[in-house]
């Protein structure tokens, strides 16, 4: 008798283990959920939570149900690698991150020893893709070099007869940025009149304002976060002076205007174009407004990354990497950023970048 219920206990075992092993899918995001850029964090936090909650809603993946775990890397490389490591530990089957392309760009090798597919929505210093570690390497934003050569254009064609400074945080995006920006500005024929690194994290930039202000320029481009770029615009304005802020995709956080307030007014950055205005991501906008998270910035992009990932993985029939890595590079896909496909080095197929223009406390089309 003790025999029988020994083997009816292990036969129960046995099918409890095996409904745990294919209930549920476990996935993840990872990025600045705490610290200065917290705000674009909590984008993908926003973005990946509806999206998981939309998929199971659904009926889950090919009758598995999501689960979501959330890595919080502060955009420190170091602690992006051990982040990758806890998912590896965590049996993740596919990472939506990082934000900062220096946390991506280590944390790629990761996912990539791993077998773990990984589509940021947001690094888009071109290393990402250009050096991959291997297939399962994607995103689903541009590039910094597109990024610059918008922003080199206009730099040269439109302010080519205006002192301009390019500064950076000496960060893989902040630096790669100025770098792509510079580079497309001086083919054109326009030299900068100032060229220099900050360090992230001040609170007052004062001295460098009085520099900029001593070499009267006009225009400030600046490869870096919103947070640092905030505090110069405004202080840049305190000591009386009128300069012009340009900068990039970092500024697409409304706290950039909660540091500037008015002083804002007329900063120039370029981002892809704004995905709420997609009708296809109106029923996903109302629902994150609805449950009062942000639909801004990067939240959207967090969504559409875990959209393809799971209609490559309803295509392949299952979350093996190797069968979803096929889907994903032959696939088009559906999503709340419309249609995007993928090419052999993990970009995606999606428009470049436009202006925008912050004003009475938002950001709009130029």
């Amino acid at each position: 008798m003790k025999t029988y219920l020994l083997a009816g206990v292990a036969a129960v075992a046995g099918m409890a283990f095996a409904g745990a092993a294919y209930a549920d899918i476990v996935i993840a995001t990872a990025g600045p959920m705490t610290g200065q850029y917290a705000s674009f964090g909590q984008q993908m936090k926003a973005g990946a939570e509806q999206a998981v909650a939309d998929i199971n809603a659904a009926g889950g993946i090919n009758g598995e149900k999501l689960i979501l775990e959330v890595g919080d890397d502060a955009c420190d490389p170091k602690q992006a690698v051990a982040v990758a490591n806890q998912m590896v530990g965590k049996n993740v089957a596919f990472m939506a991150g990082h934000f900062c392309s220096g946390s991506s760009i280590p944390a790629s090798q990761v996912y990539a020893e791993e077998g773990i597919v990984q589509i940021t929505p947001a690094s888009t210093n071109p290393k990402y893709t250009d050096e991959r570690p291997g297939p399962g390497t994607y995103r689903v934003c541009g590039r910094d070099d597109q990024q610059g050569k918008v922003a080199g254009t206009t730099l040269a064609e439109e302010f080519g007869g205006k002192n301009i400074a390019i500064i950076h945080d000496k960060t893989a995006y902040g630096k790669g940025l100025a770098d792509a920006t510079k580079a497309v500005m001086n083919s054109l024929g326009k030299e900068e009149a100032m060229y220099e690194a900050y360090t992230a994290g001040e609170k007052d930039y004062t001295a460098l304002v009085s520099k900029l202000k001593q070499a009267k320029i006009d225009v400030l481009y600046v490869g870096g976060y919103h947070t640092e770029a905030g505090l110069m615009k405004r202080q840049m304005v305190d000591q009386g002076m009128d300069t012009m802020l340009l900068s990039g995709d970092a500024l697409v956080t409304d706290e950039y205007w909660s540091i500037t307030g008015p002083a804002g007014a007329g900063t120039l950055m370029t981002f892809s174009p704004d995905p709420r205005k997609n009708p296809g991501a109106k029923p996903v906008v109302d629902a994150l407004e609805a449950a009062g998270k942000t639909a801004e910035g990067y939240a959207l992009y967090t969504y559409a990354a875990i959209q393809a990932w799971a209609d490559a993985v309803k295509a392949a029939g299952s979350s093996d990497f190797d069968a979803v890595v096929a889907e994903l590079d032959k696939g088009k896909f559906n999503t709340v950023l419309g249609e995007l496909s993928f090419d052999d080095k993990g970009d995606v197929s999606l428009p470049g970048y436009v202006w925008y223009e912050w004003k009475d406390g938002a950001y709009d089309y130029r």
